[in-house]
């Protein structure tokens, strides 16, 4: 067949390699002038990486691997903590710090060198007699078998489908940097999550001496953008246990990028036709877990995989793959948006189960879809 992918992001570039790999016809249009270099650091936990691994990628040599992660307070009190590293141990594939542009660089390798146009912005799709066509802003269309959205949390493709207003912005927004900061933290595989009345932090070692740091506060749209954000946020956490102070010491502003917390309710059909949706576009959520490239990734693997069965229409397909993500997803995104990194008040989930609990959830929750991942190759 012949598929149209909308974005050039983590959600186009896996989605374009696995319909490759499988001898469809791929096209991609991205509304960015050239491929993206910018954004901080992602999480890769074991099933977003057995999914890499899947595609024919490797994380080997970039980013570096998280083994724990710390919720403390914001005086320093251990509040719980996690052991990631054993999803490695059983499953082969590690939970990995990578920064993004180094993500999409290993998503792109290999791939032709025409594959994707640039500077190509969506402003309609539509479907007549088993075909899709998109038009562009330049007036330019495309036309194919399949379409699919993979782009982001303000995706055209989506806006074609549901209309306006369907993402709404959540309550807190978040402030982060990668950075290289040299503090004791940074050459480990030590992740830290810290909350207090004024906020939550985060600090994730990301390789080569970079950190990835972040701040979440209290947003909405309609705030004021402070003129000096860095000012503030020492003003705000500067007072918090080490190495909080360390860190935004060493900060400085052209390190500052900010991005308002969205979440859509995830629809049980998100697609129409020949049209479907991956990542943001069909389920924008808070960051607070850590999951959405790892979603992203796993609905490239799954709508890759119904993709390749054989017999019926290809829309029949499209919504078996939203069928068999919807139970998953819309949980993901429930937790993502109820999640208790941005309680101002600490939580109380550290008292109530024991460690070996949590992490035995944790282990159950982002490795899910490893082990069939796995046994796919």
């Amino acid at each position: 067949m012949e598929i149209l992918v909308v974005g050039a992001g983590v959600g186009g570039l896996a989605v374009a390699r696995g319909l490759l790999a499988a001898g469809h016809r791929v096209r991609v249009y991205e509304q960015a002038p050239a491929r993206r270099t910018g954004g901080k650091a992602v999480l890769i936990w074991s099933n977003g990486n057995a999914v890499l691994n899947n595609l024919g990628i490797s994380l080997d040599g970039v980013g570096t691997h998280i083994d724990r992660i710390d919720a403390l307070t914001a005086d320093g009190r251990l509040r719980t903590s996690m052991n990631i590293a054993h999803a490695a141990d059983r499953y082969g594939f590690p939970t990995k710090a990578i920064p993004r542009r180094h993500l999409l660089e290993r998503l792109a390798d290999g791939l032709p060198d025409d594959l994707i146009r640039y500077d190509m912005s969506c402003r309609s799709v539509t479907q007549d007699n088993g075909r899709v066509t998109a038009t562009f802003s330049d007036g330019s269309t495309a036309t194919g078998d399949l379409l699919i959205g993979a782009d982001g949390h303000h995706s055209a493709v989506r806006r074609c489908l549901w209309g306006d207003g369907a993402v709404r912005p959540a309550t807190f927004g978040t402030w982060q940097g990668l950075s290289p900061i040299d503090i004791d933290l940074t050459p480990t595989h030590h992740h830290l999550m810290i909350t207090g009345r004024e906020g939550a932090c985060g600090l994730m070692p990301a390789g080569d001496g970079l950190l990835q740091w972040w701040f979440d506060v209290r947003w909405s749209p309609t705030d004021t953008r402070p003129t000096a954000p860095l000012t503030e946020l020492r003003h705000r956490f500067g007072r918090w246990a080490s190495p909080v102070p360390e860190v935004l010491a060493a900060a400085s502003e052209d390190d500052l990028e900010f991005f308002g917390h969205h979440w859509n309710k995830v629809r049980p059909v998100w697609g129409e036709g020949r049209i479907t949706l991956v990542g943001d576009a069909a389920h924008t959520m808070p960051p607070t877990l850590g999951q959405g490239a790892n979603q992203t990734l796993e609905d490239a693997w799954v709508l890759g995989r119904e993709l390749a069965k054989n017999g019926n229409d290809p829309a029949v397909r499209l919504r078996a793959y939203e069928k068999a993500r919807y139970p998953h997803i819309s949980l993901v995104s429930r937790l993502a948006k109820r999640n208790p990194a941005n309680w101002r008040i600490p939580p109380l989930i550290g008292r109530l189960f024991p460690e070996t609990s949590q992490t035995t959830m944790l282990a159950r929750f982002s490795n899910r879809l490893t082990a069939p991942a796995v046994q796919s190759l």
